[in-house]
């Protein structure tokens, strides 16, 4: 499934979620993804870029690595699910968006906490969040610099040339 499909997955998961259990898997399922997608285009994006989405991967990785609430249920992990990037751009702005909402899911589950580890869980997993939409953004910034320099023209075999 490409990484536009699957961010609007997540991003209805969340805005379906009626607790903090259900707010932390979400925000656990976006983090993994995050981690995907800056694998991603750390092994296949714009040499200039590789460095920010090495830090987007292990951001991810932090975000999604230390809850202590399972994740893998009926539809497991999504990010395992991401075949392909898609439009950059496109599945940027939506990663970026959906670890906002992420956020501010996260702030909602942290004030209406009455335990004070739930609470701190809370608070490392928005700062993890808060991260990890940091480096989408640097991503999105630089990205428009990587699409614009000049390329190569590709040269076609002449036809002619070739009799």
């Amino acid at each position: 499934m490409d990484a536009v499909r699957l961010i609007g997955v997540g991003r209805r998961a969340l805005a379906q979620s009626q607790d903090a259990p259900d707010i932390m898997r979400e925000a656990w399922q976006a983090q993994a993804l995050a981690q995907a997608i800056g694998s991603r285009l750390a092994l296949q994006g714009p040499p200039e870029l590789r460095g920010e989405a090495r830090a987007l991967t292990e951001a991810g990785a932090r975000g999604s690595g230390g809850s202590v609430i399972p994740v893998v249920g009926a539809g497991g992990i999504r990010a395992a699910q991401l075949t392909a990037l898609g439009e950059v751009h496109e599945a940027l702005r939506g990663l970026g968006a959906l670890l906002g909402d992420v956020g501010i899911a996260l702030v909602a589950v942290a004030s209406a906490s009455f335990e004070e580890g739930a609470y701190w869980q809370c608070m490392e997993a928005i700062d993890a969040a808060d991260e990890s939409r940091d480096h989408v953004l640097e991503i999105l910034r630089r990205l428009p610099q990587w699409d614009s320099r000049p390329r190569r023209p590709e040269v076609e075999p002449d036809s002619d040339s070739a009799a």
